[in-house]
This record gives structure tokens, sequence and C-alpha cells, in this order.
């Protein structure tokens, strides 16, 4: 069931350098997760990081299925559009909920309230 041999090389490489690179960045996302040290840093490498890596990784998919099927093969984009809009909303809610957590129990390590700062002046 294995259908990458019938790819052409250029088109292997092609496919190759997206995946190598999709895994690369979405590994740097989650070695900056491991790294940073407070949660409201740590929430951003993984986001962009998957979102990013999981865009390679579908154009190496669209590449691949294109150049077997000899059709346009586009399923992915669907894919694609669900992770771009998920991935930073899902972000959103969490910060927004760290946030009201810490705030309520007056943690020391809170972000700024811009909107407060800018009623006092």
């Amino acid at each position: 069931m294995i259908q990458a041999p019938n790819l052409p090389v250029w088109a292997a490489l092609i496919v190759g350098l997206l995946l190598l690179g999709g895994a690369g960045i979405t590994l740097i996302g989650t070695l900056g997760l491991l790294r940073l040290k407070t949660f409201y840093e740590r929430v951003h490498a993984p986001t962009l990081g998957s979102t990013v890596g999981a865009l390679l990784i579908l154009a190496a998919s669209m590449v691949c299925f294109t150049i077997l099927q000899s059709r346009p093969v586009v399923h992915e984009i669907l894919i694609g559009i669900f992770v771009t809009l998920t991935t930073p909303v899902t972000l959103m809610l969490l910060a927004r909920a760290a946030i009201y957590r810490d705030r309520s129990e007056d943690a020391a390590r809170v972000p700024p309230d811009s909107l407060a700062a800018r009623r006092d002046k």
C-alpha cells in the first residue's frame, strides 16, 4: 500500500523538505513549551509552532497526493483552515481563564490589566 516509490524524485524532495520543516518547527514550539518559565510565556510557543508546523505538513500531503493522483487534492485546505482558526481561539480562552484565576486569587505574577491602566490615566 506504500505509494511513495511512485513519486518522482523532485516531488519526493519537495515533500521531504516540507515534512522536515513542519516537524522541525513543531519541535521548536515544543521545546519552547519546556524551556519557558511561566504559563503566560509557555502558551505562545507551542501555539505558533503547531500551527505553522501543521500547515507545512499539510502542504507536503497536498503535493504528494496531487502528484500521485494526477489531480488537485485540496482536502487538506479544510484541515488547515480549522487548525488556523481553532488554535488561536484555544490560546485566547486558556490565557483568559488563567488570568481570571490568577487575578481572583491575587497571584503575584499576573500580567497588568491594560484597560484598567488606561482608565486610571
